[in-house]
């Protein structure tokens, strides 16, 4: 049987916006180009206006703008180097350090560790002439390089720059938990571009990452409802949002690589392990207790991105690595290793995530000290106790919530006073009821 020679394809056939041209080469696919697109907004919206909005509604009233514009200054400054992973790395580390960080030792921290610490992270393992990626190492989306690095360089920071003021310390309820929940839910949405976004193109891996990031998400925060209704009474807000948080950290470094049942396995632990470490660890650690860090980002991302990345070690599918990655190189999950008598191969695989661990704390804890003492060569680290007292008006001259009727303050309005006195005592008794919870969000 003879087979006549393959005709050339006529481009002519195509829709007038399909056919080739100087703004349209034929190798580049218009479906993964828009994907990326979209992707990639998700992620910036992420950060702007997302964390805006959850850090600005978080903390207490005083804080708003210098919280909210920590997030959009470090946003701006990352994205002429990187784009918006990077962005939201530091953008992270700021929840550790809210309520007292100098804002001019902020803008020196930002570039400085952008250049020093998540380069490095971000080479070792995302690199292909990394040593960590060489390896093997698993990282889907940044639970190493993203998230392990933010928890632990935000903790290293909040160590140097020192805890808020003892008032704030006691009492720092939010100032609005509907603009946190939006800015939550910015966040939780965005991250169908943080880790869809991922194999660069609108493939299969694409949707069962977007589909494990939900469903892991969905777990641990009704795991982390159900451990605050069983041990504290009460259904928290503020605790479904962490719940929320640990899974999207958890499932990031597995999205594409794991299947749908081991994405609920991540959502349990991520929404049950790093519930235990804030409710009960923290309280009896002198170190944990000693830091002042604001958002808990050492246990929503640094314990969650750890825990993420080894239990990617135990549940990664070889031909789902395979998928991702282009090519079988020992990425082989303890579990499947098990069950297919490649067992050696799935505990290389553990012993790589574990070296990613520890290569990302050491790292971090390092570059981060050394950044903050050599930035505070230049300017204090903190703002001055006056200033703290103070909050978004010392700091920059504006407060959130400032205008009222005619452009007069809300201070000065009539009936403002009783009106603050009657519903001071009320509002005082329901945010100590989740005092412990509301400090560590």
């Amino acid at each position: 049987m003879s087979l006549s020679p393959p005709q050339a394809f006529n481009f002519s056939q195509l829709p007038s916006n399909l056919i080739p041209g100087d703004a349209n080469p034929p190798w580049m696919s218009k479906g993964d180009n828009a994907w990326q697109l979209v992707a990639a907004t998700l992620v910036g919206l992420q950060s702007i206006p997302g964390l805006i909005i959850l850090y600005g509604g978080a903390v207490k009233k005083k804080w708003a703008v210098n919280s909210a514009f920590m997030v959009l200054y470090a946003f701006a400054c990352v994205l002429l180097c990187w784009f918006v992973f990077a962005a939201i790395t530091l953008i992270l580390i700021a929840g550790a350090l809210l309520g007292r960080m100098n804002f001019y030792a902020w803008m020196l921290f930002v570039p400085l560790w952008l250049t020093f610490s998540y380069t490095f992270g971000a080479y070792t393992i995302w690199s292909p002439n990394g040593w960590l990626s060489l390896k093997g190492i698993i990282d889907y989306s940044g639970g190493y390089v993203i998230h392990l690095s933010s928890g632990v360089a935000g903790f290293t920071a909040a160590y140097w720059v020192g805890p808020r003021s003892t008032k704030d310390r006691e009492r720092f309820p939010p100032n609005n938990i509907l603009l946190m929940l939006a800015g939550a839910g910015l966040l939780w949405m965005g991250w169908t571009g943080f880790n869809g976004g991922d194999p660069y193109a609108a493939s299969i891996d694409a949707s069962l990452a977007v589909l494990n990031t939900h469903v892991a998400a969905a777990t641990s925060l009704l795991t982390w409802l159900i451990l605050d209704v069983i041990f504290f009474g009460k259904p928290s807000v503020i605790g479904a949002v962490q719940g929320m948080i640990t899974g999207l950290v958890a499932i990031t470094p597995a999205a594409g690589v794991v299947q749908g049942w081991a994405a609920i396995v991540i959502g349990l632990c991520s929404g049950s392990i790093p519930w235990f470490t804030m409710m009960v660890v923290h309280k009896k650690s002198e170190l944990l207790q000693k830091v002042d860090d604001t958002m808990a980002v050492f246990h929503t991302h640094a314990v969650a991105g750890s825990l993420g990345g080894l239990l990617t070690g135990f549940f990664a599918h070889p031909r789902l690595c395979y998928l991702f990655y282009g090519y079988y190189n020992n990425y082989y999950g303890l579990f499947y290793g098990l069950h297919d008598g490649q067992a050696h191969k799935g505990l290389r695989q553990i012993g790589l995530q574990l070296l990613g661990v520890l290569f990302v704390v050491v790292v971090n804890v390092v570059m981060t000290s050394l950044i903050c003492l050599l930035v505070q060569l230049i300017v204090p680290l903190r703002m001055s106790e006056e200033d703290m007292e103070i909050g978004d008006e010392a700091a920059h001259g504006e407060e959130a919530y400032a205008i009222w009727g005619q452009g007069d303050r809300l201070e000065k309005s009539a009936g403002f006073s009783a009106y603050n006195d009657d519903t001071a005592g009320a509002a005082r008794s329901g945010y100590n009821t989740s005092r412990s919870q509301v400090e560590m969000v």
